[in-house]
C-alpha cells in the first residue's frame, strides 16, 4: 500500500508540475490568461507578426469602453480583477499584450510609444471602437499617454496608474546601449526577477504575488530566451530614450492619476548609486507634481502601497477607479 501510495503522490506531484511549468514560452502559449485571446495580425518592417488581446463584453453593456495597458514586466494576465470589475458596471473590456509583450508577437523592430500606439488604435478600429477610456500602468502609462497626445478624440479620459516616465531618465541614469542591456537581460533568473518585484514594486511580498515571478522569470528557461531578452532591451531604450514628462500640459482629456504613495520605481535603478537613488522615483513626490503639469488632473493617492495599487490594495484602487471613470 505505501508503495501504491508513493506512486500516486509522485503521478499528482507531475502532474502539478505541469500544470504549472517552471519553462515558459516566450509568447506565454502556456500561460492562462483570465478570458479568452484572439489575435490582430500586423506586417511591421517587412515582418508577419500579431498582437494578442482580450476584448471582454459584459452582460449588461452601458455603451463604454475601457482599453487597458499593461507595464514592461506585465501582459494582460495581471488584470483580471480590474477586468471583473469594469464588466460588472457595463464597460465592454479591451487589454492588448503590447507588441514585443506577453503573447504578441517579439519581433526585432525599432521600438516607439508612438508606433505602439498606432497598433493599439488599429485594434480599435479593427474592432469598430470609435472612443475608449484609456488606462495604462507603469510603461503602459507612458503609451497611454502618447497614444491620448496622437488620438485625443478617440479618447474620452485618460487613467494613468503608476506611470513611469514621471521624470527624464536620461538627466541621472547613465546610458547604456541595447547591446550592453541585451548582456544584462540574459542573466534573468527567478531570483531576479523576485528580489526586483519585492523591492520595487511591493511595501510588502505576499505569497499570492509569486504568479507574477513564476511568469516573468518563467521564460528564462526557453530556448527562444535570447530573443525575448534582446526584446526587452529594446523596449528598455524606448522608455529610457522617448519621454513623455515634458508634454504633460499638452493633455486634453479629463486625466486620473492614481498612485501608491510608496512607489519607487526608476527605470535603471541598478546603475545608481544609493545617493542618487533616494534622489529619484519618489511617487510621493511625482505624484503631485505630475498632476499639476497635467490641465484639471485630478490626484488620487494610496498609502502604504508601492508600484501596482491594483494588486496590492485592490479593493482601495476598484473603489476609486469606479468612483472616476
Amino acid at each position: 500500500m505505501r508503495r501504491i501510495a508513493f506512486f500516486i503522490l509522485a503521478w499528482l506531484g507531475s502532474v502539478a508540475a505541469m500544470a504549472q511549468p517552471d519553462t515558459l514560452s516566450i509568447t506565454l502559449e502556456n500561460v492562462k490568461y483570465p478570458y479568452p485571446v484572439s489575435f490582430m495580425p500586423l506586417k511591421v518592417e517587412g515582418q508577419d507578426i500579431r498582437m494578442a488581446y482580450m476584448d471582454v463584453k459584459p452582460t449588461s453593456a452601458n455603451g463604454k469602453t475601457v482599453m487597458l495597458f499593461h507595464g514592461k514586466n506585465f501582459g494582460g494576465y495581471y488584470w483580471g480583477n480590474v477586468i471583473k470589475a469594469l464588466t460588472a458596471k457595463g464597460y465592454r473590456v479591451i487589454v492588448p499584450d503590447q507588441i514585443g509583450f506577453g503573447k504578441s508577437s517579439k519581433p526585432f523592430i525599432h521600438y516607439s510609444f508612438h508606433k505602439l500606439a498606432t497598433f493599439n488604435k488599429k485594434l480599435l478600429d479593427t474592432l469598430g471602437v470609435q472612443k475608449a477610456t484609456i488606462m495604462g500602468h507603469s510603461m503602459g502609462g507612458m503609451l497611454a499617454t502618447r497614444f491620448t497626445l496622437m488620438y485625443p478624440n478617440t479618447v474620452d479620459k485618460l487613467l494613468l496608474e503608476d506611470p513611469i516616465g514621471l521624470e527624464d531618465y536620461r538627466t541621472f541614469v547613465p546610458y547604456q546601449s541595447a547591446e550592453q542591456d541585451y548582456a544584462t537581460e540574459l542573466k534573468t533568473s527567478f531570483e531576479s526577477v523576485k528580489n526586483y518585484y519585492q523591492t520595487s514594486y511591493f511595501t510588502q511580498w505576499k505569497p499570492e504575488y509569486d504568479y507574477l515571478v513564476k511568469i516573468g522569470a518563467g521564460v528564462s528557461k526557453s530556448a527562444d530566451f535570447p530573443r525575448y531578452a534582446k526584446v526587452a532591451a529594446l523596449t528598455f531604450e524606448m522608455i529610457y530614450e522617448q519621454p513623455v514628462c515634458y508634454e504633460f500640459g499638452l493633455i486634453k482629456v479629463p486625466t486620473v492619476l492614481f498612485t501608491g504613495k510608496e512607489d519607487k520605481t526608476i527605470v535603471g535603478k541598478a546603475l545608481l548609486s544609493d545617493e542618487e537613488r533616494a534622489r529619484h522615483g519618489q511617487y510621493k513626490l511625482l505624484g503631485p507634481a505630475t498632476a499639476k503639469k497635467i490641465p484639471g488632473c485630478k490626484l488620487i493617492e494610496f498609502d502604504n502601497c508601492g508600484h501596482i495599487p491594483h494588486i496590492e490594495v485592490p479593493d482601495k484602487f476598484l473603489k476609486e477607479l469606479m468612483a472616476n471613470l
